[in-house]
């Protein structure tokens, strides 16, 4: 995700904790949120998806996903 959409996020929450915040500013600080979770998720499974264990036996393992 871009820096200037985690600065609007930032900035969002700020005004929200100081003066609330439009309808029109929380369905865009909703919209980012979801973006940035959506972003996080993505970057997170690419990383599971990519380890390996290592038994004590020397023998390696990918990670499976759940069914």
């Amino acid at each position: 995700m871009e820096k200037a959409k985690i600065d609007r996020i930032n900035a969002l929450y700020e005004k929200a904790q100081k003066e609330g915040l439009t309808e029109a500013e929380k369905a865009e600080q909703q919209a980012l949120r979801q973006e940035y979770i959506a972003e996080y998720r993505r970057m997170l499974r690419g990383q599971l998806d990519n380890t390996v264990v290592v038994r004590p036996d020397g023998s390696r393992e990918k990670l499976k996903g759940k069914k």
